[in-house]
């Protein structure tokens, strides 16, 4: 059999590979798409992924309401889930002695002869586009990001067998003034995907929804649920209270018709207890079944309030739709969220910082989009001494910026964003009393602190053995 061709040596048709898993996704390519943020290319290909736990029961985008209307902007769709059939996208890479194998066979599989392959992908760091990423070693890469994970550091360390093929981060503005942190460490600059491209996508998304079960009901407040507990941040106990409070909080801003959104895999039981909420309160509740995009709701609905936990789509409803939003909640998962390193953290961060909390009307009425300028003054510094904080061995550059913030801008409701054993680790500026700043950097004392522990864990165990 002939050897596989030479990333030098490929013809010269092109082609450009879309991994998406999520309609937002796609829905964000083909916005970049439009406004002509890609070259041109022999042929563009949509590889779809479904990612749910059990996909079989999952619809994928490729089967979500409105995908038609993005299906022409690739020439052909094909599934991931398919390729590497009976595997999971979220479990399975390939051996790094079998790409050349993985490669030659979706050469292949897809007809792609000796085509060069441009890649554009979503989550970099985790399979499956990780996968994708490997299995095809001489192809560049364009990172996409669909919300507000783009503003915090890479979660993992990449292979910089990847990590220097990428040429660029795409992100949606949904924060103006704050820059993307992901990706930085290889020299990825971010480009914005025009705000009026992605919302005309949505548009078009919003054309072909089907609207018959929506409330005719004007101007709801629409509470978003995102099934934390399934991510283990949350009991389903805590989460059905949050949700409570959500209902209760927009009752009390004076909201008589609220429309819940759950997550698709919430169960259903949730949504019998805000019922049951709903009635005691008076207020008219309705739940949606549907799995449309909380987007297509605001074009549908124009709700007088957007509320949630830390969900993209608060950020959505703000910056692009100039609809009146309000967050609950990201206190207790601030304090949840394990480890500090957790990706969510930085979402939940620039939720808690910039939006008014539900429970106080007072800031909730009185609260407006914060400009650039007021951004950068109140969330860059925040933002990027969080980052250090998380991955500090990924981006040591940002030592003398983190404590720089830490020095300077602690306060009771700033710790709130950080952790003092985390501080400590790293001994940043908060970890210990100013009087004994110098321990963390003592190698005596810190060699001292080891030994105890260690006496400790064996006494622990002889007593455990002994009874």
């Amino acid at each position: 059999m002939a050897a596989l061709p030479s990333p030098r040596s490929k013809g010269s048709r092109k082609t450009q590979i879309f991994f998406a898993s999520t309609l937002y996704g796609a829905a964000t390519l083909a916005a970049a798409l439009d406004s002509d943020l890609f070259d041109p290319a022999d042929q563009r290909i949509l590889l779809v992924s479904n990612n749910a736990a059990t996909p079989e029961t999952t619809p994928a985008v490729d089967a979500m309401p409105g995908f038609q209307r993005l299906r022409r902007r690739f020439d052909r769709v094909l599934s991931w889930n398919e390729t590497i059939f009976p595997f999971h996208p979220g479990g399975w890479s390939p051996r790094m002695d079998d790409v050349p194998l993985w490669e030659r066979h979706l050469r292949l599989l897809w007809d792609l002869g000796d085509d060069q392959v441009e890649l554009a992908v979503e989550s970099i760091q985790v399979n499956p586009a990780l996968a994708l990423a490997q299995l095809f070693t001489g192809a560049p890469i364009d990172v996409y990001a669909d919300g507000l994970m783009s503003y915090g550091p890479t979660r993992n360390k990449l292979d910089p067998l990847v990590g220097t093929r990428i040429r660029r981060l795409l992100h949606l503005d949904l924060v103006p003034g704050l820059r993307p942190l992901l990706l930085t460490e290889f020299g990825v600059e971010p480009h914005i995907v025009p705000t009026s491209g992605f919302t005309k996508v949505l548009a078009e998304l919003a054309e072909d929804a089907d609207t018959a079960d929506l409330p005719q009901v004007e101007g709801p407040a629409l509470l978003l649920g995102q099934y934390l507990s399934a991510l283990d941040i949350l009991t389903s106990e805590e989460e059905e209270r949050l949700h409570v409070t959500m209902l209760r909080g927009a009752a009390e801003l004076g909201h008589r018709k609220v429309v819940f959104k759950p997550h698709p895999t919430a169960p259903a039981r949730w949504s019998r207890m805000l019922e049951k909420e709903a009635g005691e309160l008076g207020v008219e509740l309705t739940v949606l079944d549907s799995p449309l995009l909380a987007e297509v709701l605001y074009q549908k609905m124009r709700p007088a309030l957007v509320a949630g936990c830390f969900s993209t789509a608060l950020l959505t409803a703000s910056a692009l739709y100039e609809l009146p939003v309000a967050r609950t909640g990201t206190d207790l998962l601030l304090e949840r969220l394990a480890p500090y390193q957790n990706s969510n953290r930085v979402p939940v961060t620039i939720v808690d910082a910039l939006l008014p909390e539900l429970t106080d009307k007072a800031a909730v009425t009185a609260w407006t989009p914060p400009g650039a300028a007021e951004v950068e003054d109140r969330l860059t510094g925040l933002i990027r001494a969080v980052g250090y904080a998380m991955q500090a061995q990924i981006y040591p550059s940002l030592r003398p910026e983190a404590e720089r913030y830490l020095s300077t801008k602690l306060t009771p409701h700033t710790w709130r964003y950080f952790k003092r054993r985390r501080l400590t680790s790293l001994a940043l500026p908060g970890a210990i009393p100013s009087q004994l700043a110098f321990l963390p950097r003592n190698a005596t004392v810190r060699r001292v602190a080891r030994r105890a522990r260690a006496v400790q864990r064996r006494l622990v165990k002889k007593r455990a053995a002994f009874g």
